[in-house]
């Protein structure tokens, strides 16, 4: 029962999260995030909410990280006032960076299969 309220949970707050990026946060540094995933702890206190930027800068990494980071306050009392739970959870951002993996591989196998052809 309860890791089925987990489930529900980081489900809801990935949509909502998502949504506030979208709409309230104004902040052009968070522009182009897209979140991935979310994981609640069992007692449902912290969220660590996953994202991804399309850019492989380093520069512009630490950016998206830094407004993140500043807009946390915001997204949480937003969450707060759309979620029906007792407590909010304390919101973590983390890069994914199982998509800029992935695409690494996929680059690494069109390669292959282009030796192969020549």
């Amino acid at each position: 029962m309860a890791q089925y309220r987990v489930g529900r949970l980081e489900q809801e707050i990935q949509r909502e999260v998502t949504d506030i990026l979208l709409k309230r946060v104004r902040d052009p540094r968070v522009e182009g995030v897209t979140v991935t995933g979310v994981e609640v702890t069992g007692d449902l206190q912290e969220a660590t909410v996953y994202y991804s930027i399309l850019s492989d800068k380093a520069s512009s990494a630490e950016k998206t990280a830094q407004g993140l980071k500043k807009a946390t306050g915001l997204i949480r009392s937003e969450l707060g006032s759309r979620l029906s739970i007792y407590k909010t959870p304390e919101l973590f951002f983390e890069r994914d960076k199982s998509v800029q993996y992935g695409s690494r591989i996929d680059e690494l196998l069109n390669d292959l299969h282009r030796q192969d052809h020549e």
